[in-house]
């Protein structure tokens, strides 16, 4: 596809998770990765994964991050929580809802236990090794960007060569924040006009287990 088509075709969005992991595989297949591995962020990074992965020639693997939500509000992402190491957290979020930490401690463990079952359920042969080598974080979106924050920190402890995040779309704010947690962001479309990323989709019906688990029996997980 030329750059010029590559272009319109973004802007108009895209029609599932599929289209948007093929034109973002497009921008990544500009980078010079050594060695990659692809990460899809469950649940809907996934299948945008598997066709980032596909095109890299690269195994997929899944990475999971849990948001902790807002009392009242669960899908406002006062922060984010994988299997291992600490939570994260928004500052500006919980002193807004004069919150701290500690409070938040019960939902953080409850979170961080379906993190590991989930981790469990969809683990796919043994772990790969990361050390050294380019690795890809792909989600569907980007919109507080807290799960995906986390799950960049979990990476960093298995010393990478590099983190590389990749979404089709996001809020400027939060691709900026990302910036200085990744090595490499890489973002399709970054609308001045974003409220939700299931807004830069034609179909974007949750992602189930039983279509992470298609994709990975279709794809090589290495």
């Amino acid at each position: 596809m030329s750059r010029s088509g590559f272009a319109a075709q973004a802007r108009e969005g895209f029609q599932d998770r599929r289209h948007a992991g093929r034109l973002l595989a497009e921008r990544l297949r500009e980078l010079e990765l050594v060695d990659p591995v692809v990460l899809g962020l469950a649940r809907g990074g996934v299948p945008v994964a598997a066709e980032v992965a596909g095109a890299l020639d690269a195994p997929l693997r899944v990475a999971v991050a849990r948001k902790i939500g807002a009392p009242g509000q669960p899908e406002l992402a006062l922060g984010a929580v994988t299997a291992q190491g600490p939570a994260t957290y928004d500052p500006r979020l919980l002193r807004s809802f004069h919150l701290d930490e500690q409070a938040l401690q019960s939902d953080c463990e409850r979170e961080r236990e379906e993190a590991r079952r989930r981790e469990r359920a969809y683990q796919k042969g043994d772990p790969l090794p990361l050390a050294g080598r380019d690795v890809v974080l792909v989600d569907d979106g980007l919109a507080t960007g807290a799960t995906a924050r986390a799950a960049v920190r979990m990476l960093r402890e298995s010393s990478p060569r590099s983190v590389v995040l990749a979404v089709p779309v996001g809020a400027p704010d939060a691709v900026a924040a990302l910036r200085r947690e990744a090595d490499t962001v890489v973002c399709v479309l970054q609308p001045v006009a974003f409220a939700a990323v299931g807004q830069w989709y034609r179909n974007f019906r949750a992602t189930t287990d039983e279509e992470i688990y298609q994709v990975l029996d279709e794809v090589d997980t290495g």
